[in-house]
């Protein structure tokens, strides 16, 4: 097989993703040996090993010890909605979503005072090392980890009121806009950023991925009149769901 410019590992990975994907290599099927491969495709060891090693990072194999590597299941994409906070709700933008999916789901949340990093100093507008409030949840459907979130509230705003803690006192998961309103805080706009990279090993395990695979990241923030009042970055597994967005039009 002659190749052009293209490093020939990634001409040896191109040729066998498309027969995974086209089915030539089905799922639970074992991927070409890398004396096979290094015999098919005429390159070296090395090629046939980083080729593999790219297939793996894609998470489209996996490798199985002692027995090979072998094609994964690939997941049939499941949509997670995002369509915007409803006032008079009553609930938690996550839990107005799942009930406009017709979903049930559960999560578990634990909050701490921390010192705000540089990063999270920047997009609350407030000084690196304010003490911010932060929460992180897991989010479920049926059992299965769905949803990462890990969102910062600065304690200029929340400390020593009834709704410093998001997910206990009388509005324990009321969700922001309506936890703010009852401190007279009136959040008016919420933007959101959506990018990807790969899960930080700890995403992966919390979720269910391998090694390599890829997250979306929604980094979202919450503002009244201008001033941010809480952060957070939600992952989802970009394997196994897509984000749909509904916005009304104005």
């Amino acid at each position: 097989m002659t190749f052009g410019e293209q490093p020939a590992y990634l001409r040896v990975a191109s040729d066998l993703r498309e027969k995974i994907v086209n089915g030539s290599l089905p799922p639970r099927t074992r991927l070409p040996s890398q004396a096979r491969i290094r015999e098919v495709y005429g390159v070296s060891d090395t090629v046939a090993l980083e080729a593999r090693k790219v297939l793996m990072a894609e998470g489209l194999v996996e490798g199985r010890s002692g027995s090979g590597t072998y094609v994964r299941e690939r997941p049939v994409p499941r949509r997670i909605a995002r369509s915007g906070y409803r006032s008079g709700a009553g609930a938690s933008l996550f839990r107005q979503e799942q009930t406009a999916e017709g979903v049930r789901g559960t999560w578990e949340s634990r909050s701490e005072q921390e010192d705000a990093s540089g990063e999270i100093a920047e997009r609350l507008g407030i000084e690196p090392g304010d003490r911010v409030m932060c929460t992180r949840y897991t989010f479920r459907e049926a059992g299965e980890s769905t949803m990462l979130s890990t969102s910062w509230e600065p304690l200029a705003v929340t400390g020593r009121t009834p709704v410093m803690l998001p997910e206990e006192g009388p509005l324990g998961g009321c969700g922001v806009v309506e936890r703010m309103a009852a401190i007279d805080v009136v959040v008016d706009n919420v933007a959101e950023q959506v990018g990807a990279r790969p899960g930080l090993a700890e995403e992966l395990l919390a979720l269910g991925g391998v090694p390599g695979h890829v997250v979306m990241v929604i980094e979202r923030t919450y503002y009244a009149s201008g001033r941010p009042v809480e952060t957070a970055d939600v992952v989802v597994p970009a394997d196994r769901f897509r984000i749909a967005y509904h916005l009304p039009v104005r």
